[in-house]
C-alpha cells in the first residue's frame, strides 16, 4: 500500500524503483551463481633446478594435458618445498603450485586434473621419488608400479591414484 498522499505517478516510480533494485539483485545473483561452479584454473607454476632435464618432459606432459605452465628456476628447491609444506618423504624433483594446491614430483595431468575436480581438503598430491614409467621419466620404455600420494599440511598421506599395476 503507497504512504498516504503518493499520486498514482508516485507509486509508479516506486514499482519501477523496486522492479530495478529487483532486476539487479537476480543479476547479481546469478551472476555469483555462475562463479561458483567456474571451472578450477588450469594455470600451474613449477619451480625447477635449471638442470633437471625430466622436470622439462613433465613440463611438456602438462602442457600436452591442456595446463598452461609457467616455470621458475631456482637452485633453492629445498626451500621451495620447505615453504610450501612437502613432507621430506614426499619429495621429488620440481614442485608445482595450482588452486591453492601443491604438485611435487612426476604425478600425472589425470591425478591434478582429478584433485581440481574433487577439491579434497588437503595440500596436495606427490609422486615420491621419480618413478620409472611417470610423466618425465617415461625415455627408454622403463616402468615401474607407482602410488601419486595425496598430502596434508599436518603430515598426514594417502593414496590417491596408482599407475602401472
Amino acid at each position: 500500500m503507497a504512504p498516504l498522499g503518493t499520486t498514482g505517478t508516485e507509486v509508479d516510480k516506486m514499482m519501477k524503483t523496486i522492479a530495478s533494485v529487483l532486476a539487479a539483485a537476480t543479476l547479481a545473483t546469478v551472476s555469483l551463481a555462475g562463479a561458483a561452479v567456474a571451472e578450477p584454473s588450469t594455470s600451474l607454476t613449477v619451480y625447477k633446478s635449471p638442470s633437471c632435464g625430466c622436470c622439462g618432459g613433465w613440463v611438456d606432459h602438462m602442457k600436452a594435458a591442456g595446463f598452461t605452465v609457467t616455470t621458475k628456476d631456482t637452485d633453492e628447491m629445498d626451500t621451495v618445498k620447505a615453504m610450501l609444506g612437502v613432507p621430506a618423504d614426499m619429495a621429488s624433483c620440481h614442485t608445482a603450485t595450482i588452486n591453492g594446491y601443491v604438485v611435487e614430483g612426476h604425478v600425472p595431468a589425470e591425478s591434478v586434473t582429478r584433485l581440481l575436480s574433487e577439491k579434497p581438503k588437503a595440500a596436495g598430491l606427490a609422486a615420491p621419488g621419480m618413478p620409472m614409467g611417470s610423466p618425465g621419466m617415461d625415455s627408454g620404455g622403463a616402468s615401474e608400479p607407482y602410488s601419486v600420494m595425496l598430502f596434508t599440511r599436518d603430515g598426514g598421506t594417502e593414496t590417491f591414484q596408482r599407475y602401472g599395476q
